[in-house]
Order: C-alpha cells, then structure tokens, then sequence
C-alpha cells in the first residue's frame, strides 16, 4: 500500500515538474517576444525621430533654396531693367549717331562743293599766275638773248679792230684804261663805229658772266664752256642730276646761266644720247599754253622731233612737258613728276 502511494507520489511530481517546465518555457518566451516588440518599437520610434529630423532639415533646405530663387529672380528682374534701360539708351545713342552722321554728310558735301570752288579758283588763278609768268620770262630771254648776241658781235667786231689797228698803235694805246666798265655798256655802242671802241675793251668781261643764250651765231668760233660744262657744236651742256620737277629743273638751269635743253638736229640729239642720263631726263619742250603746240624754250620752232612712237599722248592728269628717255626718244609727261635727271643748255664765249 506504501509503495502504491510512492508512485502515485512520484507521479504527482514528476506532472508537477512538467508543468513547471513549461510555464518557464512560456514566459521565457513571453519574455523574449515583449523584449523582440520593445526593439522593434525602438527602432520604429527612432527611425520616425530621423525621418522627422530630415524632413525638418529638407524643410529648411526647400525654404532657403526658395529664398535664393527669390533673390536671383529678383536680381534677374533687376538686370532686365538695367538692360532694357541700356537698349533705351543705345537705340537714342545709334539715333543721335545717325543724325551726326547725316550731319556731317551734309556738312562734307558742302565742303567738297567748296572745296571744288576753291580748287577752280586755285586753277584759275595758277593759270592766270603761270601765264603771267611765261609772259615775264619770255620777254625776259628775249631780251638775255639779244643782249648775249649784241655781245658776241661786239667782240666779235673788236676781234677785227684788233687785227686792223697797226702794231705802234697797240703799243701805245694806254694799258691803264678802266677795268670796272660793266658788260652791258657794250650792248650800247654802235656796231656800225668798231674803231671807237678800245682795243682792251673786250678782256673786261669774265667768261663766267655770259648772258643767257641758246642760238648759235652763224660765223661764231666761241667754243668756251664753264667748269662741268660740256662743249659741243658751239653750245655748252650741263647735265644735272637729282629728283626734280620740270619747273624746278628750269630755275636750276636759270640759276646755272643756262635754259632747259632744246634740240634741233640729229646730231645734237645723238650727243646728248651719248651723255644724258640712263633715268630720263627734262628737256626744254612743253605744250603748257596751248594742247599739242610745243615749243622750245628758246623760242625756236619744232624743226626736228624724235619722238617715241605713240607719243605724245597727253595722258594721265595732263602731260604738258617733255622728257628724253634713256634711247634718247621723246614723252611728254605729267610737269609734277620728278625725274632724277635734267639738261641745261647755253651758247658757248669765246
């Protein structure tokens, strides 16, 4: 009966034990899903604080974001205006321009018609000046020409008193007659009366001192030239050289005693062929007064010509003065031009 007791005992207990076990397996468990829900609350409540705290952060991005577009929009407006303020003003600075310029277009025709006008007047009154000029100098080298050719027959007459007066009478003519007689006192005595003259009258007068002359005098024998003068046919020739125009080339012969070259012969050409410039040269032929009607400067007529073929033509702005090319052959060209060349020419003293 006792051992019936234990088992039943021991039965109890051991239920007892099982039970127990259990209600500790329930708890722990009970535990742990409460402990897993505890997390996982945390870890909602935390990831909803750091959602929270980034929307805030977005929020103030999005507003200081807006507040920059803001400001650029603003800034933006402000440069419009500024520029459309600075179209305003361009477009009323291009139209004060463009009346300027319409202006000044006016004013620059008015000044190109009186500028014509003046230019015209110019032209005249060189024309004018010019004409005058020739007249003066024309009549000016007729009368050096006919003093020089008075001269020459004078000594050329004293020559013959000199071979006709006796021997006695050269020795006692006085040797102290007055040196100081001037030149041009010889144009006054009578060619017709040589014997009044004094034998010595004619060393006086220096060789240097010969008036302007370009013809020579048929029976003369003067062949003396000036120092850089060149002898030839009883007429001296300078070449002279340097940049110069045909005007200027004329006075630097005048200023020399000589006259821009004129050429009447075939011979004379092929001389001054032979000693001329290779450049080009000046010579005395221009058609300044009248188109085409060329003359000498000493005054004589166009009796030989040697021009190059084609020419004269007149071209250009006006070709009114005669060069001689390198092959001796004649162009008229523009009196402006400046050749580096020219040739002077003069009669010959005995």
């Amino acid at each position: 009966m006792e051992e019936g007791s234990y088992s039943v005992e021991f039965s109890r207990l051991r239920r007892r034990r099982q039970c127990c076990g259990q209600g500790m397996q329930l708890g722990v468990l009970a535990l742990v899903t409460a402990a897993l829900w505890a997390g996982l609350t945390t870890l909602l409540l935390l990831w909803h604080w750091d959602g929270v705290r980034n929307l805030k952060h977005l929020e103030e991005t999005a507003a200081w974001n807006m507040s920059q577009v803001s400001k650029d929009m603003s800034r933006q407006k402000g440069d419009q205006k500024t520029q459309k303020s600075l179209a305003a003003q361009m477009t009323q600075d291009m139209e004060r321009i463009q009346a300027e310029q319409e202006r000044l277009k006016a004013q620059g025709s008015e000044l190109s018609q009186n500028l014509d006008g003046l230019l015209e007047d110019l032209s005249s009154l060189k024309s004018q000046s010019l004409n005058e000029r020739r007249t003066d100098l024309g009549s000016l080298e007729r009368l050096q020409e006919e003093v020089a050719r008075l001269w020459i027959e004078l000594r050329v007459s004293n020559a013959t008193v000199l071979t006709s007066v006796p021997a006695t009478e050269l020795t006692t003519a006085p040797t102290t007659e007055p040196a100081t007689v001037p030149p041009t006192v010889h144009t006054t005595a009578p060619t017709t009366e040589p014997t009044t003259v004094p034998p010595t009258v004619h060393t006086t007068a220096p060789t240097a001192a010969a008036p302007l002359s370009f013809s020579s005098t048929p029976g003369s024998m003067c062949n003396t030239c000036p120092q850089k003068w060149v002898s030839f046919q009883r007429k001296c020739y300078y070449f002279g050289e340097g940049p110069k125009k045909w005007i200027q080339a004329r006075f630097a012969c005048e200023n020399l005693q000589g006259r821009l070259v004129s050429i009447h012969s075939q011979e004379e050409q092929a001389f001054l062929t032979k000693h001329a410039s290779r450049k080009g040269s000046w010579i005395g032929l221009r058609d300044l007064d009248i188109e085409g009607e060329f003359i000498w400067m000493d005054q004589k007529p166009l009796d030989y010509t040697n021009w190059r073929p084609g020419e004269p033509n007149n071209q250009a702005l006006g070709e009114d003065c005669v060069m001689m090319q390198s092959s001796g052959q004649w162009n008229d060209a523009f009196c402006g031009s400046r050749l580096d060349a020219w040739v002077c020419d003069r009669l010959a003293t005995c």
